[in-house]
């Protein structure tokens, strides 16, 4: 169960990675793998539902895009990369990664391109949320001394 978990985790970060940053690491892997693609990279739409306050009955908020890829290594290990938009680029290249983070290579790629992607996207959090913090406006009330 827990590698279902990171593996999880580490497709969500690929499908939220800014695509400049994603093509930027992945040059830098030295070794490429030899693969076929199951599923070239293909866009389609997707249906988004919400819920209002998180909590009440689910509606169709409506559609947004999305690029899907499946690529099978010459090793056997298959892997799938799903992201936001019309980016076929980064759909594979995502399927890639999820695909050498099951081999032996996972430590290198995770070292070359999920830290690092990793790392940016919290201190891109944190900047959010200082930038949020600093318009935050603290309400108090003062006693009037009066009975």
């Amino acid at each position: 169960m827990h590698a279902i978990e990171e593996r999880k985790g580490w497709i969500g970060l690929l499908a939220k990675a800014p695509a400049g940053r994603l093509a930027a690491l992945w040059n830098d892997v030295a070794d490429r793998p030899a693969f076929t693609h199951l599923r070239a990279p293909e866009v389609g739409g997707a249906m988004v539902r919400g819920r209002m306050g998180g909590t009440g009955a689910p509606f169709n908020l409506g559609e947004m895009t999305v690029t899907r890829c499946s690529v099978r290594l010459d090793s056997g290990e298959v892997g799938h990369g799903y992201v936001q938009g019309r980016d076929k680029a980064k759909a594979e290249t995502a399927a890639l990664i999820d695909a050498l983070m099951q081999t032996g290579a996972a430590a290198t790629i995770r070292g070359a391109v999920l830290t690092p992607l990793q790392d940016d996207m919290t201190k891109a959090k944190a900047a959010r949320a200082e930038k949020a913090a600093a318009t935050k406006v603290d309400f108090f009330t003062m006693v009037r001394g009066e009975d």
